[in-house]
């Protein structure tokens, strides 16, 4: 049996400004539970617990594959919340990347595997 998708779950440490954040980058999010949020967009879910400790968010990070990269980071330069080291390029592994930063200091990563290029 083949493995379909997986979810990461970040940590965030404010209810009211993670869901801001999340839904202003076009993801529908779902706070009905304390301290746990539940975001999706296109085929793409992310899940966060809440947490106290700001060091948390600030070491955890997830990695999202896509598709039409550079429409994803126009997207997110618009939005102002590109990584300052996490600028769009060519890395040596092959895949195009940009990395921002969400409200709690979560790091994601985004590629585009060359085949999709």
């Amino acid at each position: 049996m083949p493995l379909l998708t997986a979810t990461p779950i970040l940590a965030f440490l404010d209810t009211d400004e993670t869901v801001a954040f999340y839904s202003k980058f076009g993801f529908d999010c779902n706070a009905s539970w304390k301290g746990y949020i539940m975001c999706e967009r296109d085929s793409i879910s992310i899940h966060l617990w809440q947490c106290d400790d700001p060091s948390i968010p600030k070491n955890t990070g997830c990695y999202v594959y896509v598709n039409e990269i550079e429409a994803l980071y126009k997207e997110c330069e618009d939005l102002n919340i590109v990584h300052p080291n996490g600028k769009l390029e060519q890395k040596p592994w092959g895949l195009k990347q940009f990395s921002i930063l969400d409200n709690s200091g979560n790091i994601i990563h985004f590629g585009q595997r060359p085949e999709q290029n």
